[in-house]
């Protein structure tokens, strides 16, 4: 079972967003820690405790390995809030995990058939004793583990997506406070979608470019708009783009 636990930027948001998850936190009793070593922290940064066990966020990802149980959650969450304030959308490839940074790629390997993943942690979860991370429903289709319920997986987290002439890359950037960033607002089958809505948003924001990519073998256009030096600044402008009418945006990071 999922459990989402949202982080605040101000103590007045985060105690609307705690209060609004209540319902869907399946029982968990869960606390942001604030304390005078950690208010200066970013909201998905700052501890966190669940029925009592505490879970320290990480700062980055480099490095971060992990095997373990992987579970799934669909119906019951989609359309609701994950951690990171985005829409859950039960047929996208993200995923909850417990102390990894929200916005992170992550490739998840299935131990028993070897088929692996890439999906995006937007997420906190999955608070049940033994597993590590919980899949949303389509990429838990694609490693086979619905049926099942869960699989022993092994994670290896990647870093932001970054795609050039069509070739996709994980990059980490030197801080994850400062760095080249831009926000992703929409994919097209049809070129001249992605053209308009780039041409609309680079008059508006004074930067977008269309990103060309393939994927099932069909040429698919992303649209990336501004441009940020920090994380922090793109996380903000993510969340007024998402006011906007684009709320599937996410923040990218550039080489």
């Amino acid at each position: 079972m999922k459990t989402a636990l949202t982080p605040y930027v101000e103590t007045f948001l985060l105690l609307i967003v705690i209060s609004a998850l209540a319902a869907c936190t399946g029982g968990h009793t869960t606390r942001v820690i604030d304390t005078p070593e950690t208010r200066e922290l970013k909201g998905w940064q700052k501890p966190y405790e669940v029925d009592g066990q505490r879970y320290n966020p990480l700062r980055d990802h480099q490095g971060f390995r992990q095997q373990g149980i992987a579970s799934w959650y669909g119906k019951k969450f989609h359309g609701r809030l994950t951690s990171n304030g985005e829409t859950y959308d039960m047929y996208a490839m993200t995923a909850a995990h417990k102390t990894l940074p929200l916005g992170v790629f992550v490739k998840v390997t299935n131990q028993r058939n070897g088929l692996s993943v890439v999906v995006r942690v937007n997420d906190r979860g999955p608070f049940v004793a033994g597993r590590i991370i919980d899949l949303s429903f389509t990429a838990a289709s694609k490693l086979d583990v619905v049926d099942a319920g869960t699989a022993p997986v092994q994670i290896e987290a990647l870093g932001y997506r970054n795609e050039k002439n069509g070739k996709v890359s994980y990059v980490a950037p030197q801080s994850y406070d400062i760095g080249s960033y831009a926000i992703q607002v929409g994919a097209f089958s049809v070129q001249g979608n992605a053209v308009r809505l780039a041409d609309d948003l680079r008059y508006r924001y004074g930067a977008a470019e269309v990103q060309t990519t393939v994927k099932d073998g069909q040429p698919l256009y992303r649209v990336r708009a501004g441009e940020f030096s920090s994380l922090e600044t793109a996380e903000q402008a993510k969340e007024t783009f998402r006011k906007q009418g684009f709320p599937g945006s996410f923040v990218v990071a550039y080489e």
